[in-house]
């Protein structure tokens, strides 16, 4: 009888494995996932919106006006007569103005 009683006894939930690593995942998703996405969001709202006469900064560090936009390709005037082109994802921000504060 003894058996018998503890055969029948609620066994092992199979919610007490997975709880721990579903909680987890959520605290991942909020800290980690969310937040890279609306960042990368912003930063394809920022790429697709850039015009002529912005300020922008590349990847790399340089600041300049954008000059032209072809297709993927933007042209940077650094300093007079000097113009680069680069790829539109090497923008990484736009430069700051000191008017719009």
């Amino acid at each position: 009888m003894g058996q018998a009683a503890q055969a029948t006894g609620g066994g092992p939930s199979i919610l007490g494995p997975i709880l721990p690593l579903l909680l987890i995942f959520i605290i991942f998703y909020f800290l980690l996932i969310m937040p890279q996405q609306k960042k990368e969001k912003h930063r394809r709202e920022m790429l697709e919106n850039i015009k002529r006469g912005d300020k922008v900064i590349t990847i790399g560090g340089i600041v300049g006006t954008v000059d032209e936009i072809k297709g993927k390709i933007v042209a940077i005037k650094i300093a007079d007569n000097t113009v680069i082109e680069v790829l539109k994802t090497a923008v990484s921000q736009m430069f700051p103005d000191k008017e719009k504060k």
